[in-house]
């Protein structure tokens, strides 16, 4: 741990008000990485949900397959590794709901798309 980042929580330490001291020594508190990586892996979820203006027909499957994946085994992960990081649980969950719900916006596109071919042949 840098000397710098030592100092900082140091500082802080001190006006951490009594009441939330057992969430910031927390095994997965404000102290640890346990606590970064899912506060900023909300960006994801920002990013999938500001996706959802986009039109389907410019959406990357790979990518929003790539999104629910990572959702999916991660939030797994995060039931299993110890201390349970309920933090990254959630977020994980939403990652793989925004993955699976762009998915599902580009499967309703390609067969929106088959439908008129369907019927100009009939």
């Amino acid at each position: 741990m840098s000397a710098v980042y030592r100092a900082v929580i140091a500082s802080i330490e001190k006006r951490v008000p009594a009441k939330l001291q057992p969430l910031w020594s927390h095994e997965a508190g404000p102290k640890t990485i346990f606590f970064w990586a899912p506060a900023f892996k909300w960006c994801l979820v920002v990013a999938g949900i500001g996706d959802m203006a986009r039109p389907a027909d410019k959406l990357s499957p790979s990518q929003s397959t790539a999104l629910a994946a990572t959702g999916i085994i991660w939030s797994r992960y995060s039931m299993v590794i110890i201390p349970k990081n309920y933090s990254l649980f959630s977020v994980n969950i939403f990652v793989a709901l925004t993955g699976l719900y762009q998915l599902l916006r580009i499967y309703r596109h390609k067969q929106s798309l088959k439908q008129p071919a369907i019927e100009s042949a009939h």
